[in-house]
């Protein structure tokens, strides 16, 4: 992975110096909040419903067993004992206090990591494939694009100010696992027929208030013009993006409003003005970065069949072993190897994505034992070991379940996204993780999940969309109802190369209709579906309509709702 140069380090050193003497201005009534806010923000530190929020980059979801520890000991020296990672591959402390942050971001500084353009409304946060580098169906290793572009944007001068946040996301494998289409800006990284590395570009994409799916603008650009395009294309959303409308700031209202065809031209129109200067990147940039990309030290291994992964364990556990291999272990691109994920979605006992400071330290030891020292965290909430022996598959296990996160729910109904919701975001209008819990509760029976199969339960507590609701096959969202937390469902939804946008079913429920109502859902779902069908399959078949009429079957309490003036 990267390793900071002199340069990286300094900007950091400094930026701790810098926010130190802020923090140190404000806690002696020298410089006043409003003056104040900008500034922590611009070091990822929100001001929340009970304490300050710290939210710490992970630069496209990768990092190492001593950044790890650190994050460790954050949490139980400055937290309570535990973080959460985010749909945006990083992690955040929800406990922290104005006065611990400068020490934060030096104890941060120490192992090459930064909260820098976390928040605020510039280029936030990389996000990428989880699985770059070892993925099977890769097509491209997308991280030395993913690490130029985090060096190009960090501090971008022109681009400190935008209307509105602006995210990227960039793959390079035939599936997408960064939701591509959901983002500001996405680049999908592909090769020509002459080998040589060249993206696409889809524009004005994103959840929250107008989820819309992005556009494509641009075909088979030169990965050495990547800088000048993107900045063409920031340049007219920087110009004509909505300053004076919070709602219909984000670059996806701009898109929409031109239309994506008159966007792409007033972006090729500016982009003709600077598309042969000095910003693109050169050959000599590209060796400097992807040389920290390069394979670790692979054995020469033979590929195992799963039988022979299986019979290292007992007979006792050969079911529940093979579970785990089915749902929580995935394919890789070297003979002998494969990627584990392990689950931060245990059944009703914490928040989904989060990890206790135990926890982090045993995980850093797994990964210094079994994956060269290398985790990754996923949008979906969990973290990757991602070059593990299959010979060592067993011994994992093993040690994973005794860390509680080793439960084979990848990918099932209890593999909830969440956002923090109303316990911690001062925006929430609902809070997440009571319903998160509640679901899991409910559901908590393998055996039923295993024959449901593949479902995707996203949960967010207001419309801002952290929880990506929008693109679960069931959304939740948490809405407010005359001082009371009410929750609209959604069906539908998906991410991937099929990405789509969930549907509002209908009136809102109380919080405590949710478990009744998933469950109605869900039996509809198992009647209705023909022989290996998928929920989001027999959704597509059946419609809207089954699904809706299971879940307002309990008509009193619709009639609660539809008085309450959410009829919609």
């Amino acid at each position: 992975m990267y390793k900071y140069d002199h340069i990286d380090q300094t900007l950091v050193d400094q930026r701790v110096a810098q926010f130190r003497d802020q923090v140190a201005r404000r806690l002696d009534g020298s410089l006043a909040e409003e003056e104040f806010r900008p500034l922590r923000l611009q070091n990822g530190l929100y001001h929340q419903r009970h304490a300050y929020m710290l939210r710490v980059a992970i630069p496209y979801g990768l990092f190492n067993s001593k950044q790890l520890r650190t994050m460790a000991l954050i949490a139980e020296k400055y937290d309570r004992g535990y973080g959460h990672f985010t749909t945006r591959q990083n992690i955040q402390y929800n406990w922290v206090t104005l006065e611990d942050t400068p020490d934060i971001l030096a104890e941060l500084a120490k192992v090459e990591m930064h909260a820098i353009q976390t928040s605020g409304n510039c280029i936030r946060n990389i996000t990428s494939d989880a699985f770059a580098g070892v993925a099977g169906d890769e097509y491209v290793d997308p991280r030395p694009v993913c690490e130029l572009l985090r060096q190009w944007s960090t501090l971008h001068p022109e681009f400190a100010h935008l209307p509105r946040k602006f995210k990227f996301a960039i793959n390079g494998a035939k599936e997408d696992r960064t939701i591509l289409l959901c983002h500001d800006v996405g680049i999908e990284l592909k090769k020509n027929t002459n080998g040589e590395l060249i993206a696409d570009i889809y524009a004005g994409g994103g959840m929250g208030r107008t989820p819309i799916l992005g556009a494509l603008i641009k075909t088979d650009l030169p990965w050495q013009l990547l800088p000048s395009y993107l900045t063409a294309l920031l340049r007219v959303y920087n110009r004509f993006g909505r300053r004076d409308n919070l709602y219909k700031a984000r670059i996806k209202i701009l898109v929409k409003a031109l239309s994506p065809e008159e966007f792409a031209r007033q972006v090729e129109g500016e982009w003709l003005h600077i598309k042969n200067g000095d910003d693109n990147f050169t050959q000599a940039e590209w060796d400097r970065v992807a040389k920290h990309f390069t394979k670790p030290a692979y054995k020469n291994l033979p590929k195992l069949s799963d039988e022979q992964i299986i019979n290292a364990a007992s007979e006792t556990e050969k079911a529940s072993f093979a579970r785990w291999l089915e749902r929580n272990v995935k394919s890789h691109q070297v003979p002998g190897y494969a990627s584990v994920i392990l689950s931060l979605k245990p059944h009703g006992s914490v928040a989904p994505g989060d990890a206790t400071t135990a926890q982090m330290l045993a995980i850093a030891d797994l990964a210094d034992q079994y994956s060269f020292g290398e985790l990754r965290a996923t949008h979906e909430q969990n973290l990757v070991l991602a070059d593990v022996e299959q010979s060592k598959l067993y011994a994992l296990w093993q040690e994973a379940k005794k860390q509680k996160v080793a439960l084979p729910n990848i990918g099932l109904l209890t593999d909830i996204i969440a956002c923090p919701g109303g316990d911690f975001c001062s925006l929430a209008n609902a809070k997440s993780l009571p319903i998160a819990k509640a679901i899991q509760e409910r559901f908590d029976d393998l055996d039923y999940l295993f024959d449901l199969g593949d479902i995707s339960l996203n949960i967010s507590g207001c419309i801002n969309s952290c929880g990506h609701h929008h693109v679960g096959n069931i959304g939740v969202l948490g809405v407010d109802k005359d001082g009371e937390e009410w929750y609209q469902i959604t069906l539908g939804g998906e991410q991937g190369n099929d990405a789509a946008i969930g549907k509002v079913i209908g009136p809102s429920f109380y919080a405590d209709e949710i478990p009744d109502v998933m469950t109605n859902i869900i039996n509809t779902y198992v009647e209705r579906r023909s022989h290996d069908e998928s929920f989001i399959e027999t959704y597509r078949r059946l419609g809207v309509v089954p699904f809706k009429e299971a879940a307002y079957k309990n008509a009193k309490k619709k009639e609660k709702a539809e008085v309450a003036g959410d009829a919609s």
